[in-house]
């Protein structure tokens, strides 16, 4: 089967899963999953093994770029003690509690292979967890700190995975090499992402300066960054011992989010929008659809999965408990000793840290790290198996689970986001207006006349957005209804007026499309 037929078939069954997954409201990823592994029963369908390199320098650095770049840096900052807990302390003790585990079912397994199965099954995939809360009114800061701790995690565990298998390897292991080498890591990989984000936003500020930028280009940009700022950091080396390319990565994207609004223009914003949504949505497809499909060259040796099943049983079993049995206490010992941190962060339900300790499904970079142990490493073919079964046990088993249990929990965020967003809006309007007044007085009458116009589209604009909060607790819920129905029956009076003109023969294609843009717009900005 040529290459390109196996790409159709891949972004075919990415379309087919995510229609099923939308009709039965499951998350994309359990859905991507399930499929895929149901794809192996196809006799024709070739084996299809996923390359830890296309893994790492294909498919991470983007995705960890939009993390960064979604992320909240304030909620974030705010946030950081908990984050810290989950995203080092809580890697490092399932790496430990996984390794103890696996090598007392399979002695067979060293120490060193233990550890680093602990570290390759110990990072989360937020991916997994965020296409469920989606659908759910959550917390602002259980989404902030579950955000947080897979944007931290992945760079925990590849430093203890690099050193359990050097250690594997040459049989030596060094805790203090360990901890500095830790640091080094981290520190530098954050000041590496700093760098690139700054040398990318001065560009942008460049380009922009001489007019040399348009949509098109700010777009390309965006999508080579990543690439740039993860393969140049990963190819720094120093005794076997680099920057984080996941921190650096994960740096640059929310460096260059927050200045995003100084050095993008808004056609950019719209189309850089657009493009990276499809990018995100493309990849996780692809990456949850292959995770299924390992499912045959794993299973390539009946006997073995049948014989080592119970063990990948035990091991899924252990990284769960692990995650509540540390979540639990990381959450109330420090506020049962710090009165300070009780004031300052409160007490949160129980409730609310169960969404937390039950939301640890694992995903890409764990089997990606696992796939790239070396043929040569010890265990290897019993890690991949093991791992395998840790993905799909906490992704479709937890996955599932949470749906009713956040209903269940009575998960609710308190906050009306719509509302707060028109308040915002509301108090933009009022400060265009504002400085609108400051200009008065003018010196001719016609100036008079178009700030007149100005100010009356601003009034409405506020009124009608001010409907919007109150309901139905007056007239002005009627009014907005009514405004919306005359606007949208106008808007699609002149789009099938343009869109005759352009049957007709009477404007060409590309006069057509800008108008059409406009009026997408229109209709975007009344829902």
């Amino acid at each position: 089967m040529h290459g390109s037929t196996l790409v159709f078939i891949l972004l075919t069954a990415i379309v087919g899963f995510a229609v099923l997954a939308k009709r039965f409201s499951v998350p994309y990823p359990i859905a991507f999953v399930l499929g895929g592994s149901l794809l192996t029963l196809f006799p024709s369908l070739p084996n299809i093994r996923l390359s830890p390199d296309w893994v790492f320098l294909i498919i991470l650095p983007p995705l960890l770029f939009a993390g960064g770049w979604y992320t909240d840096w304030k909620v974030f900052r705010e946030n950081l003690r908990p984050i810290g807990l989950l995203s080092i302390g809580l890697v490092l003790f399932t790496t430990v509690a996984v390794a103890a585990v696996a090598h007392w079912l399979s002695p067979s397994l060293g120490w060193a292979a233990a550890f680093a199965l602990g570290a390759i099954v110990s990072p989360p995939d937020a991916v997994a967890a965020g296409s469920v809360f989606e659908r759910f009114s959550i917390p602002r800061r259980i989404l902030a700190i579950l955000d947080g701790e897979g944007l931290v995690n992945d760079a925990t565990a590849l430093v203890v995975y690099r050193f359990a298998i050097a250690a594997a390897l040459t049989g030596t292991f060094s805790i203090g090499n360990a901890s500095l080498a830790f640091v080094f890591v981290s520190v530098s990989g954050v000041a590496l992402g700093l760098a690139f984000g700054a040398g990318y936003v001065a560009l942008l500020k460049i380009l922009r300066r001489f007019e040399l930028s348009d949509y098109m280009l700010d777009s390309v940009l965006s999508l080579l960054v990543p690439y740039a700022v993860y393969l140049f950091t990963d190819s720094i080396q120093l005794n076997g011992v680099g920057p984080s390319a996941v921190l650096a990565t994960v740096t640059a994207g929310i460096f260059v989010s927050r200045q995003s609004s100084k050095v993008f223009g808004p056609d950019s914003r719209l189309v850089a929008n657009s493009v990276w949504t499809l990018l995100i949505f493309l990849l996780n497809g692809l990456v949850f659809v292959a995770i299924g499909l390992q499912l045959r060259d794993i299973l390539h040796d009946p006997t073995f999965a049948a014989r080592e099943l119970w063990i990948g049983i035990a091991v899924s079993v252990a990284v769960i408990v692990v995650r509540v049995v540390w979540v639990y206490p990381a959450t109330y010992l420090p506020r049962l000793f710090s009165a300070r941190l009780r004031q300052r962060e409160g007490v949160p339900p129980w409730n609310y840290v169960f969404v937390i300790a039950w939301s640890g499904m694992r995903g890409i970079v764990s089997l990606a790290a696992a796939l790239a142990l070396p043929y040569a490493f010890p265990g290897r073919n019993l890690i991949i198996f093991i791992t395998f079964c840790v993905i799909v046990a906490t992704l479709v088993f937890q996955g599932l689970s949470l749906i009713p249990l956040l209903k269940w929990l009575r998960i609710d965020s308190g906050e009306d986001i719509e509302k707060r967003e028109i308040e915002v809006r509301v108090g933009a309007l009022r400060a265009a207006l504002k400085r609108l007044r400051e200009l008065e007085p003018f010196e001719s009458v016609e100036e008079w006349e178009v700030e007149g116009r100005i100010v009356g589209e601003y009034e409405y604009r506020i009124a009608h957005l001010t409907g919007h909060i109150e309901g139905g607790q007056g007239g002005l819920a009627g009014g907005v209804a009514i405004d919306h129905r005359l606007q949208q029956e106008a808007l699609e009076a002149e789009r099938r007026e343009v869109e005759r003109m352009r049957a007709d023969g009477e404007i060409p294609d590309e006069v057509y499309r800008k108008i059409e843009y406009d009026l997408d717009l229109a209709n975007a900005r009344l829902s």
